[in-house]
């Protein structure tokens, strides 16, 4: 794996000179030392807004989903937009640890540890609203296919809802054990360097008994493979069948063929945009300037570029064929003259500004490599995939076939409320991941240090000048 020859031409993917000892240090830094006032500020603010969404979840179970803003036509709203948002941000973590590892591509080593994790929280939190929009969530284990005092019950095979749950359950269930298997080898380092009994006593047990063996890495790589071949299919079909959930029935807007590629080519726009804006925060306060490079926020810059020309192509083709049918109906779907032009305008182009406009600004290498640049767009986009997912379920269902069901949808304090709970859920567990386990395989690094660190290609540059 760390064998193979590396052009000099290339970047290094670390920088300042490092040993093996130096990237020891560097990523167990944060987790060995005292946490600094920002990450505090931080995790009290996410905390405060986890309690908030918590309690707007607990009044909704109690008084009912009325709580929400929706209304008989309007019957998805505020929630399953969440829902599709929140799966998506989790789609760039698969696709990083698991088929840039089936490409061999070394950057992705600085990046995929925090990736895979966001990918795990964000599923979190996408897990809640559907759950919560069933209503009564105490028979919430009617939609697993479990033997039950009912007699005949069985699960309906049919409805998105359980589609979600597979789709949910898979995703989760796969990158939990991706994710942790590749920290094993970091916990064991955590553990070799623990000063206290008890933090000794919890990395060893997490550590499970890894020495370092050649058997140890052997077994360790040949998982890694067979982990990233399964995983591969899930960056597909998860959000595929996310997409099923509108593209199977038969309202307008929604009944579209192109639904699965545009949703997971959004996916990963909007997931890499999340890694993003939470790396080059990590890569600030944790000191991590040498792992995660100009290089790396570069090159995924350029697969948001790349992700966003296709969402681009599927907003054209949306639009153009929803105007090329000749439809009536089709004049008020969410990428349509009426859209452009109703009450929710501003909806349309505040997806159209973030999504298309300002995501083209990285096709200049200035801005690409410009860190308070890159993090600006990449929150914008973040913005743009959320508005997208309103517009996609808000726009098209308030406007029903019938102009007397017309209906506007308006979010309540409850429905904010749930979405801001998330939002602090995903970065309490986000800076409590920070602090206890490293945030860059630190072991994956070590082995690519001698072809791609800044020490050992300065020294063949000048072995060849010689």
């Amino acid at each position: 794996m760390s064998g193979h020859y590396e052009a000099p031409i290339r970047e290094p993917l670390i920088i300042g000179h490092k040993t093996y000892h130096d990237i020891s240090e560097d990523i167990a830094r944060p987790i060995e030392e005292r946490a600094g006032k920002l990450w505090w500020v931080s995790f009290w603010i996410a905390l405060t807004l986890f309690l908030y969404g918590f309690g707007c979840i607990a009044y909704t179970i109690g008084t009912g989903i009325g709580a929400w803003g929706l209304n008989r036509t309007n019957n998805w709203g505020w929630d399953i937009t969440n829902f599709v948002w929140w799966v998506g941000i989790g789609h760039a973590g698969t696709l990083i640890s698991a088929v840039l590892l089936l490409f061999r591509q070394r950057w992705r080593m600085s990046v995929n540890r925090s990736a895979e994790a966001m990918t795990i929280f964000a599923v979190v939190q996408a897990a809640i609203f559907p759950v919560i929009h069933m209503g009564r969530v105490w028979v919430g284990y009617w939609v697993f296919p479990l033997p039950n005092q009912f007699g005949s019950l069985w699960t309906n095979f049919n409805s998105p809802l359980l589609w979600d749950v597979f789709a949910i359950s898979t995703y989760f269930s796969v990158s939990t054990v991706f994710w942790f298997m590749g920290l094993i080898p970091d916990f064991a380092m955590i553990r070799d360097r623990a000063k206290t009994p008890w933090t000794k006593r919890i990395y060893t047990f997490l550590a499970f008994g890894w020495g370092g063996k050649a058997k140890h890495w052997q077994r360790f790589e040949e998982l890694s493979l067979v982990l990233a071949g399964l995983a591969t299919p899930l960056v597909f079909s998860v959000h595929t069948t996310v997409s099923f959930d509108f593209a199977t029935s038969v309202i307008k807007g929604w009944h579209s063929t192109i639904y699965p590629p545009y949703f997971v080519a959004g996916a990963v726009f909007s997931g890499f945009a999340m890694v993003q804006t939470l790396l080059l925060v990590a890569r600030k306060v944790c000191h991590l300037e040498d792992y995660i490079t100009m290089y790396h926020i570069e090159i995924m810059n350029i697969v948001i570029i790349i992700t966003g020309g296709m969402v681009t192509v599927a907003y054209g083709t949306e639009y153009f064929i929803g105007w090329y049918s000749g439809s009536r109906y089709e004049d008020f779907t969410y990428l349509s003259p009426g859209a452009a032009t109703g009450p929710y305008w501003w909806a349309f182009w505040a997806l159209i500004t973030c999504n298309l406009i300002v995501p083209a600004l990285f096709w200049f290498k200035r801005v690409r490599t410009n860190i308070m640049a890159t993090f600006i767009i990449a929150l914008i986009i973040n913005i743009g995939m959320w508005f997208e997912r309103f517009d996609i379920i808000v726009i098209n269902i308030s406007r029903d076939y019938l102009p007397s069901s017309w209906t506007m949808f308006k979010p309540t304090i409850i429905d904010v409320g749930v979405f801001l709970g998330t939002i602090g859920f995903f970065g309490v567990l986000f800076l409590l991941y920070a602090r206890t386990f490293p945030v860059i395989a630190q072991a994956e690094l070590k082995t690519i240090l001698k072809i791609s660190g800044e020490t050992y290609k300065t020294k063949e540059e000048e072995d060849e000048h010689h």
